[in-house]
């Protein structure tokens, strides 16, 4: 793997940990029971790309990018059991130093901070391991509980990009929304951790 996919991120109960094939049967029952609450949000490809990719093939592109350093993903854990999955993609170094983040959580323990402090872990291990200056998330403008992520972690709203990605069979307008490691050089977790006992 790269040198900037670590073992394991973590933060009391909750962990950010590389995803592996032996996650397959409890990613797929988690998904299964969140079906109809992540089905409005998914990526899906423009064109019939046929029949969706295995489990097993999933792993193995994500962790073929992991090698390249173009990508991190992780599952997200709570008391050892998988509750969602993160990723931090298009990695770009040179002139940019720019990431974004991508994830879905178990409805099941959303609202319990659990995917702020996994994004705040994410952006941290960017700023700070990886070096890079800007991380942004791109959340569809009708999906409140990830903007509800952005607005708690202090994300800055930098607009709409219309038709920024295919979902759920068509073209949708995505909020922009970033930050860059000046904005928290304490670091985002800490931020987060503050505002929560604030």
């Amino acid at each position: 793997m790269s040198r900037g996919w670590p073992a394991t991120l973590r933060d009391g109960q909750l962990a950010l940990r590389p995803i592996a094939r032996g996650d397959r049967e409890s990613w797929t029952a988690v998904r299964a029971i969140n079906r109809d609450w992540l089905a409005p949000w998914e990526a899906t490809p423009p064109q019939d790309a046929g029949p969706p990719m295995s489990f097993a093939a999933m792993v193995r592109n994500l962790r073929g990018q992991a090698r390249a350093g173009t990508l991190l993903p992780f599952v997200v854990t709570l008391d050892g059991a998988l509750v969602g999955q993160l990723t931090v993609g298009g990695i770009t170094y040179g002139s940019l130093c720019s990431a974004h983040v991508g994830y879905w959580i178990d409805a099941r323990v959303a609202g319990r901070g659990v995917m702020p402090t996994a994004v705040a872990l994410a952006v941290d291990h960017c700023f700070q391991v990886l070096r890079l200056h800007r991380v942004e998330v791109n959340i569809r403008p009708e999906n409140t509980a990830s903007l509800r992520v952005a607005e708690k972690l202090g994300f800055r709203d930098e607009g709409l990009r219309e038709r920024y990605l295919h979902i759920a069979g068509k073209w949708r307008d995505h909020r922009t929304f970033a930050l860059t490691a000046e904005e928290v050089p304490e670091g985002l977790l800490t931020r987060w951790r503050a505002s929560r006992s604030g």
